[in-house]
């Protein structure tokens, strides 16, 4: 069914809320994150020093992360190169291409991947369709983009059908 691809194996409140011990102890070596929303507001051009520990303790847990984003490469290239982070910009996520590259960019396979995000038909449903553990998270802002206005349009009728169908154990914010 459509709608079980739409949902996350795990939702938290934000990248800080990601227990990276419990990554680890279920042999995970790779995040594939989105950025924008997900990593920072979609208008910051640069990490937070909050951010920048966050990556920093992924790794010292000796976890990989490559940044996929639909953005264009100025954007995600100003984001990553500061930090020596890997990135696939363009992605066209859902589509299978970018999460695949991504994996085989850091030799690992889709069961030692976790993938993060904030938006469900893109994110989620990218690496749900190909079985990766998926964490949808908070978007960090409540401002978008235009098409990512439209998506979230479709997600808050999405999500809402689960909860009707008890499909989700969390509470979407108002």
């Amino acid at each position: 069914m459509f709608l079980e691809k739409l949902m996350p194996s795990q939702f938290v409140e934000s990248i800080h809320h990601i227990d990276i011990d419990q990554l680890k102890r279920n042999n995970i070596r790779a995040v594939i994150t989105d950025l924008d929303n997900t990593l920072v507001e979609w208008d910051r051009p640069h990490a937070t020093q909050e951010v920048i520990n966050w990556l920093a303790r992924l790794d010292e847990a000796g976890i990989q992360v490559t940044v996929v984003s639909n953005n264009n490469k100025e954007r995600v290239d100003r984001f990553c190169s500061p930090l020596d982070l890997g990135f696939i910009c363009a992605a066209k996520k859902p589509t299978n291409r970018a999460f695949l590259q991504a994996v085989r960019q850091m030799n690992v396979t889709i069961a030692e991947t976790v993938v993060i995000g904030d938006q469900l038909f893109t994110d989620v449903l990218g690496g749900n369709r190909l079985g990766f553990h998926t964490i949808l998270v908070v978007p960090v802002a409540q401002t978008d983009g235009f098409w990512t206005r439209f998506n979230r349009q479709m997600e808050r009728v999405a999500l809402i059908w689960m909860e009707r169908k008890g499909m989700v154990s969390w509470r979407r914010k108002a």
